[in-house]
C-alpha cells in the first residue's frame, strides 16, 4: 500500500508516520508534501497512491485547495486539531478524519476503515468545493475582548491582556498580565475558538497567551512543562502527542 502524507510540521509528519508503518509494516511511504503548491506541482506529474494523509490547514492555505486544482483519485483521511469544523461531511466518498493530537488508536481505525472499504472506492472525482466552504464558514471570529462579571458590574478584558484561561475548583478563570483573576461562565472550549491563534490549549485545564510563554523545558516522558511570565503556582505540562504543534505555535512568536 502506498502512502502519501502532507504535513507542514516535520515532528507531527515524522510521528505520524511511525505510527502507520507500525500498524501497517508493508506501507510504502512515497513522498512527503509540506504545502499547497508543493502538492499540486507533485500530483500534477505523479500517480495517485492508495492512501493520502493530509492535514487541513497548511502554511499556504488548505488542503482542500489542493485537491481541487488537481484529480487525485485516492481516499484522504483528514488530520485537523478543530472537530467543530462539519467534520462529519469529510465522511462521505469514503472520506474520514482524525483528531489532533492523533493517537495509534485513532489511526489504526482510519486504516481500518480504508481496508474495510477500499473495494468501494471510485476514481470519480469529489468536489471539495463544498468542504472547503463549510470549513471556511465554520471558522470562530476571534474577539477583542471577553465579558467578565465582577460584583455588580459587567467588565470587558482585552485579549491581549489576558495571560491564560484556566479550569480551577471545576471554575473557568482568566489570569491578566496584571494577576488579575477572574470567574467567567465559558467553558474553554468556546475560550478557544474566541480567543484565535495567539493562545494556544496546552491541555484541558489550560490555555495559554503566546506571550505569556517564558520558555518551555523538557520534563519526564518526553513532556514539557511550559514557563510563564506571570506568577502561576501549578506547573502547566504539554504530552509528547501536543508537543510537535506547541513548538510550531510558539515558533510563529
Amino acid at each position: 500500500m502506498k502512502i502519501i502524507i502532507i504535513e507542514d510540521e516535520k515532528l507531527t509528519a515524522e510521528d505520524l508516520a511511525d505510527v502507520i508503518l507500525k500498524l501497517q509494516p508493508d506501507a510504502q511511504l512515497v513522498t512527503f508534501l509540506k504545502s499547497v503548491k508543493e502538492a499540486v506541482a507533485y500530483f500534477q506529474n505523479a500517480p495517485a497512491p492508495d492512501l493520502i494523509f493530509s492535514d487541513i490547514q497548511l502554511g499556504d492555505g488548505l488542503s482542500f485547495d489542493i485537491f481541487k486544482a488537481v484529480n487525485v483519485a485516492a481516499p484522504i483521511i483528514f488530520c485537523t486539531a478543530y472537530d467543530e469544523y462539519a467534520l462529519n461531511a469529510f465522511k462521505t466518498n469514503g472520506i474520514d478524519y482524525i483528531l489532533k493530537p492523533f493517537t495509534e488508536a485513532t489511526i489504526a481505525q482510519a486504516l481500518n476503515k480504508y481496508h474495510a472499504l477500499r473495494r468501494g472506492f471510485s476514481d470519480q472525482r469529489v468536489s471539495y468545493d463544498a468542504l472547503f466552504d463549510l470549513f471556511v464558514n465554520k471558522i470562530p471570529q476571534k474577539t477583542s475582548s471577553i465579558l467578565v462579571a465582577y460584583k455588580d458590574k459587567i467588565i470587558p478584558i482585552k485579549t491581549e491582556h489576558i495571560a491564560l484561561f484556566y479550569i480551577a475548583n471545576e471554575e473557568t478563570r482568566l489570569l491578566t498580565f496584571d494577576q488579575q483573576s477572574y470567574v467567567l461562565n465559558k467553558k474553554l472550549e468556546e475560550l478557544e475558538k474566541l480567543s484565535g491563534d495567539d493562545f494556544f490549549r496546552v491541555n484541558r485545564q489550560y490555555l495559554v497567551n503566546r506571550k505569556a510563554v517564558k520558555d518551555a523545558a523538557h520534563f519526564f516522558s518526553r513532556k514539557l512543562v511550559v514557563n510563564l511570565s506571570v506568577s502561576f503556582k501549578e506547573p502547566i505540562t504539554i504530552s509528547k502527542e501536543k508537543t510537535p504543534s506547541f513548538l510550531d505555535w510558539l515558533a510563529r512568536k
